[in-house]
C-alpha cells in the first residue's frame, strides 16, 4: 500500500548519491528523470550582500515566483549557514546558502549509450545528440556519465574531451585521472587530431575549404559570431574579439542538395564548426541556431539557446498508453510523488520542455593521437542515397 505523503521522508541527494537504472522514466522515445530532492549550495556574492534572503531570491533566480521563495524560507527549504532564517534575514558575502528543492532534470532523448571499447584504462562510447556529457546546468543523472553509472556500473570516468549536447559521436572517458592527464597533455600539446562529419545544405566546394576566424560565443544569446583574425599560426589576434579558431573542411559527397563534408577543427571553441560552416554559406542542414539570423533573448527563461523555441512541458497524466521503448517496457509512473511546493510537479520535465528535439547532423567519428587511434560508426544521416 502506498504511503501518504506525510508519512514519506524526503531523502535529500548530493553528488555521492550516484544515479540508479530505476531513477530514469522512458516515454515515447525520451529518457526522463524521476524528480529528487537536491541541495543546491552558492555563496553570497558581494553584490548580493545587503540583500534580504527573499530579495536575493527572487532577483537573481527568475524561474520561480516571489510568493515560493516567501514560502521556501519561512518552511526551512532556504537556509542560511545550515540555519533557518526569516524571510527579512539580510545576506552578508561568503555566507553558504543553501536551496532544497524538487529537482527536475530536463529529458533527452532515449537512445542507448552504445560502448564501443572497453580497456582497463580507457573507455569509449557513442554519444547519443542531446545528452550532455556530464553534469552541468540542470542536468545531473541525465548524462553520460551519469548513464554509464547508473546502467553499466561504470565508475569513476573522466572525459578527456567534450562534445555539444546536440553533437553525436565518439566520447573518450578515462578510467583513472592519471590516464585523463595523460590525453590532456597530449591534446595541449597539439598532438591529437579530430575529425566530424556534418551534412549540410547545398554544394559543398570540392576543393578543401579552410577557415581561420576568430570565434566569439555570446553566453547570453547562446550563439557564437566570427570575425576575421589569424588564428592558425596558434597567435590570437588582440584586434578582434573572440578566440583564434581555424577548421578545415573536404567535402565527401553531395546529391546536389546536401553534402556530407569532413570537419577538421584545429582548435576547439564552442560551436565552432557550426559557425565556420554557416561562414562558408552551407551551414548544417537541421541546424535551426545558425540558418536564422532571427536571435532572441534567451536568458530571461534560463533556457539553452537549442531549446529557446520549446515552449511546452511534457505531462505525466499525458500519453498513458505504454509503448516499447529499446525492447524494454516504459517505466510505471506510480511512484513518482508530487511536491506540493514544486513549481514545475506534476509533469517530469522542467517547464518550458518537451521531447520534441532533433539531434545536430553532426558527429564526431575519430580521434588519432600519438600511438592510438579511436573510431565511431558513421550515423544513419551520413548516406546520400
Amino acid at each position: 500500500m502506498k504511503r501518504k505523503r506525510e508519512d514519506m521522508e524526503i531523502v535529500w541527494q548530493t553528488p555521492a548519491n550516484p544515479p540508479e537504472r530505476q531513477d530514469y522514466i522512458f516515454r515515447n522515445g525520451v529518457r526522463y528523470v524521476k524528480p529528487y530532492y537536491f541541495e543546491f549550495i552558492s555563496h553570497v556574492k558581494n553584490r548580493w550582500a545587503g540583500k534580504t534572503i527573499v530579495d536575493l531570491f527572487a532577483e537573481e533566480f527568475k524561474g520561480r515566483p516571489y510568493e515560493y521563495y516567501v514560502s521556501a524560507v519561512k518552511c526551512g527549504r532556504i537556509q542560511v549557514d545550515g540555519q533557518v532564517v526569516p524571510v527579512s534575514y539580510i545576506v552578508w558575502s561568503s555566507q553558504k546558502i543553501s536551496h532544497f528543492l524538487h529537482r527536475h532534470e530536463p529529458p533527452v532523448m532515449a537512445c542507448d549509450v552504445s560502448i564501443l571499447q572497453k580497456e582497463p584504462d580507457v573507455l569509449t562510447v557513442c554519444k547519443p545528440a542531446s545528452v550532455p556529457v556530464h553534469p552541468c546546468g540542470q542536468y545531473r543523472k541525465n548524462t553520460i556519465v551519469g548513464i554509464l553509472q547508473a546502467e553499466h556500473d561504470l565508475a569513476p570516468l573522466f572525459p578527456i574531451h567534450r562534445l555539444d549536447r546536440l553533437v553525436s559521436g565518439l566520447l573518450i572517458l578515462a578510467r583513472s585521472a592519471s590516464k585523463a592527464d595523460l590525453f590532456r597533455q597530449q591534446i595541449e600539446a597539439g598532438l591529437v587530431q579530430k575529425q566530424y562529419i556534418a551534412k549540410v545544405i547545398g554544394v559543398f566546394p570540392e576543393d578543401e575549404q579552410v577557415v581561420n576566424l576568430n570565434v566569439n560565443y555570446n553566453a547570453r544569446e547562446g550563439r557564437s559570431t566570427v570575425e576575421v583574425g589569424d588564428c592558425c599560426d596558434g597567435n590570437d589576434n588582440k584586434s578582434v574579439k573572440g578566440k583564434s579558431a581555424c577548421t578545415k573542411f573536404t567535402r565527401i559527397s553531395t546529391n546536389g542538395t546536401h553534402s556530407i563534408v569532413l570537419c577538421e577543427p584545429i582548435t576547439g571553441r564552442t560551436h565552432q564548426i557550426r559557425v565556420h560552416l554557416k561562414h562558408t554559406g552551407h551551414p548544417i542542414a537541421n541546424d535551426m541556431l545558425y540558418l536564422s539570423e532571427f536571435v532572441t533573448d534567451r536568458s530571461s527563461e534560463g533556457l539553452s539557446a537549442d531549446r529557446a523555441a520549446v515552449k511546452s512541458s511534457h505531462s505525466l497524466t499525458s500519453n498513458s498508453h505504454e509503448n516499447s521503448i529499446n525492447g524494454s517496457e516504459e517505466n510505471s509512473i506510480e511512484d513518482f510523488s508530487i511536491d506540493l511546493m514544486c513549481t514545475n510537479c506534476p509533469n517530469l520535465a522542467p517547464k518550458g520542455y518537451d521531447g520534441n528535439e532533433e539531434g545536430l547532423w553532426l558527429h564526431c567519428f575519430r580521434y588519432t593521437g600519438p600511438d592510438w587511434i579511436y573510431e565511431c560508426p558513421y550515423p544513419d544521416w551520413a548516406s546520400l542515397s
